[in-house]
C-alpha cells in the first residue's frame, strides 16, 4: 500500500520495482556521483554490541496504528511497527523479494489455470504477542477485511485483496491456501503487515482497536509504551521472539518537528533521524561530530497533490493550466541544492528514473509553459481583475497547505505562489501543525494543492493503484488523496496488476501513466534521495532504498 511524507514525512507505498542504484548517474560535465541502493553501514550479527538503547528521531506521532486503515498509512508509522508486525516477504536493496523465514516456510503459486491458487506454508514457531499462534485464520481475517467488500473498513487500498475468491485452511492450520477470482502479479505484496484476526474481525475493531494503542505485536520487538507528553514512543526486546534475538535493549523513538529533530540530533540526544531534502539540515548533520549521514536513492517521489474535488480545482483544464504554470525544474534546483544529489525531473508516476520500466509519459503537459497556462485559464472562464483572476465573482486563491516546522515545503510554496501569480493565480500558504497534516487536512480533502513525498514499495502498479483508483461513488477516494479518477485509468491499471508478464504488465503501467498526465492528481517532482542522518557506530541502519531494515540485527558497533 502507500506512503506517504510531508517535507520528509512520508505515506508509505508509490513507485517500487526495480533496482535502484547503479554504478553511478552522470548529472553533468564533470559531475559523476554514485548513488547507492542503499546504505545502512551493514553488519554481520557478530560485530553489533548486545544491549544499547537506540534513540530515533521520528517527525510525527501517529494515532492510527493499523497500517491498513486509511489513518494510518504513514512513514513513521511503518518505521516503528516493522520491527513489532509480522510480514511474509522481505525486499532486498534490488527489490528482490523473498519469503521471510520467520514466518513464512514457503509460498508459491501452485496453480494458474483455471485460477491461480497460491498456497502459504507458515513457520508454525510464529505467535502473537498474546499467545495466539499466526495461522490460516488471520491471513483469512485480513483478507476479508480489506477485500472492499464492506465499507465500514476504513481500509486504505482493496488492490489484490478485492481479486482473491476464497482464503481457506490447507492440510492443518499453517498453510493457508489462497485462490484468486482475477489474475494477481503482486501477490508477493500481499499480507504485509498482518495483523491478527482478532482486530480484523469487525470494521469496529479494525478502526479503533489500534487507535492511540498498540494492541498485540510479533517481532523482535513488543510495545513498551506511549510518553503522550514526551511524544515517545518505546519498543523493548521480546525475549518470548523465536527468531534472532534482537540485539539492541530497547528503541525509543521521539517525535518532534523535523526542524528540530536536527538539532536534537546534532545536540547528541538522538542516534538516527530522516534528514530529507533539506540542505541546510545536511549540512549540519554532516557537521556533527561521530556522525554521518547515509544517501541512497530512494523509492520515493517528492510531488504536488492537487484537489480535483476543490471548487476551484474540480475543472481538469484550470489543473492543467495550474500544472503547467509551475516550473518543476526551478523547485527540483531549489530542492536539491546542496544535497550532492543529481537533478532530473521525475515524469512517470510510478516508475522512478533508474527503474527498468521508466518512461516518460508527461508530453508537453510536464513543461513549463505559462503561455498556455493563461490561454487555458481564459479559456475556462477564469478572467483577470488586476493581479488575480475571476470567475462568478470569486477570485482564484488555492490554499497550498503545508505542515508546519518542514522549511522544503514552505519554500516550495513560496516558490510556485511566485510562479502562480505570472497566471493570475493566488497561492495562500497554510501551515498546519504536522500531527494533523494529514488526518486532518490532506485525507480529508481539506486543501487545495498540497506537498508530500510517497514512499515506494517493489510492487509498482500495486502499491499505487490506490492513489489513483477513481472513487465507486464519487465520494468514498481512500488513499487518492487527489480525488479524481476515470475508468480508463482504473482498467489500464488493472490490465497491469493482472498480467503476469513483467513486460506487458510496465507496457500497461505507462499506458495509465499517460493518462494521469492528463488528469493531474499528482504532479511529480523528483526522485527523492534518503538522507539519513546517524552515528557512525550504528550498524544497519539508515538509507535503505528498498532493503527491508532486520530490526534484530540493528545495534552499535562501538
Amino acid at each position: 500500500m502507500a506512503v506517504t511524507v510531508t517535507g520528509s514525512l512520508c505515506l508509505a507505498g508509490c513507485g517500487g520495482g526495480g533496482t535502484m542504484g547503479g554504478p553511478g548517474i552522470e548529472s553533468g560535465a564533470g559531475d559523476e556521483r554514485t548513488i547507492r541502493a542503499f546504505d545502512i553501514n551493514a553488519q554481520p550479527r557478530e560485530k553489533v554490541k548486545d544491549g544499547g538503547t537506540l534513540r530515533w528521531g521520528i517527525n510525527e506521532f501517529p494515532a492510527q496504528w493499523n497500517r491498513n486503515h486509511v489513518d494510518g498509512n504513514l512513514a513513521m508509522a511503518a518505521v516503528v511497527s516493522n520491527a513489532l508486525l509480522p510480514a511474509p516477504f522481505v525486499s532486498n536493496e534490488k527489490a528482490e523479494i523473498k519469503a521471510d523465514p520467520d514466518y513464512l516456510v514457503d509460498a508459491k503459486v501452485t496453480e494458474s489455470r483455471p485460477k491461480q491458487v497460491v498456497t502459504y506454508t507458515l513457520n508454525p514457531k510464529a505467535k502473537w504477542s498474546d499467545g495466539r499462534p499466526i495461522t490460516w485464520a488471520d491471513y483469512q481475517a485480513q483478507w476479508q477485511a480489506l477485500n472492499g467488500r464492506n465499507a465500514n473498513f476504513h481500509i486504505v487500498s482493496a488492490t489484490g485483496y478485492q481479486d482473491i475468491e476464497k482464503v481457506a485452511r490447507g492440510k492443518d492450520d499453517y498453510e493457508v491456501v489462497v485462490t484468486f477470482a482475477r489474475p494477481f502479479g503482486d501477490w508477493q505484496s500481499l499480507f504485509g503487515p498482518l495483523l491478527p484476526a482478532s482486530t480484523n474481525k469487525t470494521p469496529e475493531t479494525f478502526n479503533t482497536a489500534w487507535l492511540n494503542k498498540i494492541p498485540v505485536t510479533a517481532g523482535p520487538f513488543k510495545f513498551g509504551g506511549f510518553d503522550q507528553t514526551a511524544k515517545t514512543i518505546t519498543l523493548v526486546r521480546d525475549d518470548a521472539w523465536w527468531g534472532n534475538r534482537a540485539k539492541l535493549d530497547k528503541i525509543i523513538y521521539r517525535a518532534s518537528e523535523q526542524d528540530s529533530l536536527i538539532g536534537a540530533f546534532s545536540n547528541g540526544e538522538l542516534d538516527i533521524i530522516d534528514v530529507g531534502p533539506s540542505a541546510p539540515d545536511y549540512s549540519r548533520a554532516k557537521a556533527t561530530s561521530g556522525a554521518q549521514v547515509r544517501q541512497a536513492a530512494g523509492p520515493d517521489f517528492r510531488h504536488f497533490t492537487f484537489n480535483g474535488s476543490s471548487e476551484l480545482l474540480k475543472d481538469r483544464n484550470v489543473r492543467q493550466a495550474i500544472q503547467l504554470g509551475i516550473n518543476r525544474q526551478a523547485i527540483a534546483q531549489s530542492d536539491l541544492q546542496g544535497l550532492d544529489w543529481p537533478i532530473a525531473l521525475l515524469n512517470n508516476h510510478f516508475f522512478m528514473n533508474t527503474q527498468e520500466g521508466y518512461q516518460d509519459n508527461a508530453g508537453s503537459l510536464g513543461v513549463y509553459n505559462p503561455g498556455r497556462a493563461r490561454q487555458l485559464l481564459d479559456a475556462a472562464g477564469w478572467k483577470l481583475n488586476g493581479a488575480v483572476r475571476e470567475k462568478d465573482g470569486k477570485p482564484l486563491d488555492l490554499r497550498f497547505v503545508v505542515p508546519s516546522g518542514v522549511q522544503l515545503s514552505k519554500s516550495e510554496g513560496e516558490l510556485a505562489q511566485n510562479m502562480l501569480s505570472q497566471i493570475g493565480v493566488k497561492l495562500t500558504i497554510k501551515a498546519v501543525p504536522s500531527d494533523d497534516f494529514f488526518t486532518k487536512y490532506v485525507i480529508p480533502g481539506n486543501f487545495d494543492i498540497t506537498p508530500f513525498a510517497y514512499i515506494g514499495t517493489p510492487f509498482p502498479i500495486s502499491s499505487s493503484y490506490g492513489i489513483y483508483a477513481n472513487s465507486p461513488d464519487g465520494k468514498t477516494w481512500n488513499a487518492n488523496f487527489g480525488r479524481t479518477g476515470s475508468e480508463a485509468i482504473d482498467q489500464a491499471m488493472s490490465r497491469a496488476g493482472q498480467s503476469l508478464d513483467p513486460a506487458e504488465a510496465r507496457t500497461e503501467t505507462n499506458a495509465a501513466d499517460a493518462l494521469l498526465w492528463q488528469e493531474v492528481n499528482v504532479l511529480p517532482l523528483y526522485q527523492r534521495p534518503q538522507n539519513v542522518a546517524t552515528r557512525q557506530t550504528l550498524a544497519n541502519a539508515g538509507a535503505r532504498g528498498f532493503y527491508d531494515l532486520r530490526y534484530e540485527d540493528i545495534g552499535f558497533t562501538g
